[in-house]
């Protein structure tokens, strides 16, 4: 097995990586397979902090749209994320992977509050650690709080996982002649406004020096291929 590059990772995955068919719900076949993936990372002896978002239960936009209150829209997201996490832990453990849930917004009776030193300490007695619950604030999204959890963590990686292979001039569904580009520096990620993470979070990880790597999740070895350093989807740096 090829020795990893990175020590300790952040992984951050959208909320559809769990979703049923026509992209909603929580299916937990593709639980199972995230949780081979990951497990092929522990194999690897790395560290790995998962952080989820909540697309295949709540947009938020969607209430927006209805003329919702912003903080409430958002608040429903962050309760989606940690059902999210608990399933994926679920998937985890029946692989034979020891997990703790954390939260952002406290609910003892089902994780652990997120404490930035216990999640450092179950990290090196080799549990995978979900964190559900966003920022635990309003306005925030799951990609700034994956940026933010991967800087109090001490990550040296921080993997957006997608379902394309990388960043794109333009959209490659509308246009089949977009240029992807295999590295890019954090300020031209933010000049051309790449979709596939907001502007806050990349400028946290510019600011502290932390690679992002952009890539297609389902994309055979893909997370294996971006650990031990290869060139794989889009590299953001310095």
């Amino acid at each position: 097995m090829a020795v990893a590059k990175y020590k300790r990772v952040l992984l951050k995955l959208g909320g559809e990586s769990l979703a049923g068919p026509g992209g909603f719900g929580i299916s937990p076949h593709m639980a199972e397979e995230i949780a081979a993936k990951v497990t092929v990372m522990r194999d690897m002896e790395i560290e790995v902090v998962i952080v989820l978002g909540a697309g295949n239960i709540w947009r938020g936009r969607d209430g927006l749209a209805h003329g919702m209150d912003r903080a409430t829209a958002d608040h429903m997201g962050m309760l989606a994320t940690v059902m999210n996490a608990l399933a994926l832990a679920d998937a985890l453990e029946r692989a034979g992977i020891t997990t703790r849930v954390q939260t952002a917004i406290e609910m003892r009776a089902i994780a652990e509050p997120y404490i930035r030193l216990r999640t450092i300490r179950h990290l090196e007695k080799g549990r995978v650690v979900i964190i559900g619950g966003g920022t635990g604030n309003p306005y925030f999204t799951t990609d700034t709080a994956a940026a933010l959890r991967a800087m109090e963590v001490d990550a040296d990686l921080l993997i957006k996982a997608t379902k394309v292979d990388g960043v794109y001039s333009e959209d490659p569904h509308e246009n089949p002649d977009a240029k992807r580009f295999d590295r890019m520096s954090y300020m031209q990620a933010l000049e051309m406004r790449v979709g596939v993470m907001d502007a806050t979070a990349i400028s946290l990880c510019m600011e502290n020096d932390l690679p992002i790597t952009v890539l297609n999740l389902w994309q055979p070895h893909s997370l294996e291929r971006a650990v031990v350093g290869e060139s794989i989807g889009t590299l953001i740096s310095g």
